[in-house]
């Protein structure tokens, strides 16, 4: 793919943040340039073992994807790993778990290996306590294991990927094409700035006004838009004037900036080029180069099993184990539903035994409560 057509690929990326029923030919797109069959962008919880596919391209057996959340979800060895990565940090399955560990899973026998599949590389988008937003692609046996080259395409279009989604969660856009981005944006509860290269206002909607009415968080001087703190405003800025340079040119910047308030709440501003001419059409009537959207930051509180990981250095498949036998008991029927033999869930409880000063399997029990509780996080 040259230079040329990946840029145009990062534009049919940002499309689908405001039109959303393009994802399914993007994620296609997606799958091809990164190397694999099928690509998705979902959501996942280790803790309750639940997901959801938000966009996929299409390609993936509807049968199989059913099961998957239906029965598989429980027993997937690879879902901790990928739910506790970095953000838009690429994992394959070899990261996570030693690959001869996963072909002995009865995971890859009854649902991976059916389908032909053989590696899945995917990125966070975006993590909270309940979870991870995920963006991945699928290998089948033609494309074999994710190489270096594999994750190098991941890392160049990941960026891209998240702050679509991002954008396109604060839009929350259930219609079909939006008339014009002011029509989609007047009536959403994040505060929404269509500005110019300068970051000039052109079209501010009710919170966005709400946002500039109390100085807070942001404010206005000479028709721009500012943040109440000046650093922000430098990258607020410098993050706009670089959208003009087209998608490709703003890479992670913008993907989520921190506007910290003088009132001592925290908000963050995701930044999204308006650069084609589906976006130009949606910002139809305004001279914007960028679509500026404001809201609250989440709390930044990681999940309990991964604070529990974290805590005491377990590996996936550990903390795979630790779960799976705190909610069933006993060993049998621990191997029973991760797909493994006694003698291994023994291995890891010993393991975890030694990691986490305890002795006994009601110890570890309350050892999990214990991170269960908010207040311990």
């Amino acid at each position: 793919m040259t230079g040329e057509q990946l840029s145009s690929l990062i534009g049919e990326i940002y499309d689908a943040a405001i039109e959303p029923a393009r994802w399914p030919d993007v994620l296609a797109q997606l799958a091809c340039f990164v190397g694999g069959s099928a690509a998705a962008l979902y959501s996942k919880d280790a803790a309750t073992k639940s997901g959801n596919v938000h966009y996929d391209c299409g390609a993936s057996d509807p049968h199989y994807k059913r099961l998957y959340f239906e029965k598989y979800i429980k027993i997937d060895p690879t879902t901790s790993g990928h739910c506790f990565a970095d953000i838009d940090e690429p994992v394959s399955t070899a990261g996570i778990l030693p690959y001869d560990e996963f072909l002995d899973s009865r995971f890859y026998r009854e649902w991976v290996r059916p389908q032909e599949l053989v590696d899945n590389v995917s990125v966070a988008l975006d993590k909270s306590a309940a979870g991870a937003a995920l963006f991945a692609v699928f290998r089948h046996q033609r494309h074999g294991l994710a190489d270096e080259e594999t994750r190098r395409r991941m890392q160049l279009v990941a960026p891209h990927v998240r702050r679509a989604a991002l954008v396109g969660r604060a839009i929350a856009y259930k219609g079909a094409e939006a008339a014009t981005l002011a029509d989609t944006v007047d009536g959403l509860r994040a505060g929404v700035f269509l500005v110019d290269g300068l970051a000039r206002i052109v079209h501010a909607n009710a919170e966005g006004q709400a946002m500039l009415s109390q100085g807070s968080v942001l404010r206005t001087a000479h028709g721009k838009l500012l943040a109440a703190d000046t650093k922000a405003t430098r990258t607020l800025h410098d993050v706009v004037a670089t959208a003009g340079g087209g998608d490709d040119a703003l890479g992670i910047r913008g993907i989520a900036v921190p506007l910290p308030a003088r009132d001592g709440e925290r908000y963050v501003a995701h930044v999204l080029p308006l650069a084609s001419a589906a976006r130009r059409r949606a910002g139809a009537s305004y001279a914007a180069a960028a679509a500026v959207f404001v809201q609250k930051a989440a709390l930044e509180t990681r999940s309990a099993p991964e604070v529990v990981a974290s805590t005491f250095n377990l590996t996936p498949t550990e903390l795979r184990v630790l779960l799976t036998i705190v909610e069933l008991s006993g060993v049998a029927e621990t191997a029973d539903a991760l797909g493994i033999t006694q003698a291994t869930v023994k291995t890891h409880l010993h393991r975890l035994f030694r990691k986490t000063a305890t002795a006994r399997q009601v110890e570890l029990v309350k050892l999990v409560a214990g991170f269960a509780n908010p207040l311990v996080r």
